[in-house]
């Protein structure tokens, strides 16, 4: 017993002068946020090179887009960069992007009841930018 308390004596006494050592003070973790460059690169593009993007990463995901009518920047998702599109067949749809470029699409009614950010565009709104001007035919022109 004896034996075991003299080997002891020597950590009990370290941890001893570890606690009066004084103050010490935690690090705050600083959030790190990744981004690839083709994240970076959407805000870039124009709308309608953006809408294009956005309906390839709906249509590559095997759901249906025929045209993005409007698109813009959600916000960011833990590392994923989330963006909407709006389809003229009526639906919206969340394009989740990460780092590694990859794109996860889901129908905005299952983001909101999954408790995700809804799709509420913060910014690069593309409405009414990418709507043809259409002039007047003139007649007998070869315009339709």
């Amino acid at each position: 017993m004896v034996l075991i308390a003299r080997q002891l004596a020597p950590l009990l006494g370290a941890a001893a002068l570890l606690v009066g050592c004084g103050e010490t003070s935690t690090v705050e973790d600083s959030e790190i946020t990744v981004r690839s460059e083709a994240q970076t690169r959407m805000f870039e593009l124009s709308p309608v090179n953006r809408d294009i993007a956005l309906k390839r990463a709906i249509r590559a995901s095997g759901l249906r887009c025929e045209r993005v009518t409007r698109s813009g920047y959600v916000a960011d998702y833990e590392n994923l960069m989330m963006w909407t599109a709006s389809c003229d067949d009526g639906r919206d749809w969340a394009i989740f992007i990460g780092a590694d470029d990859s794109a996860q699409v889901r129908n905005c009614v299952d983001v909101a009841e999954q408790g995700l950010p809804a799709c509420e565009i913060s910014r690069a709104d593309s409405e009414g930018q990418n709507t043809p001007q259409l002039g007047e035919v003139e007649p007998g022109s070869n315009e339709p």
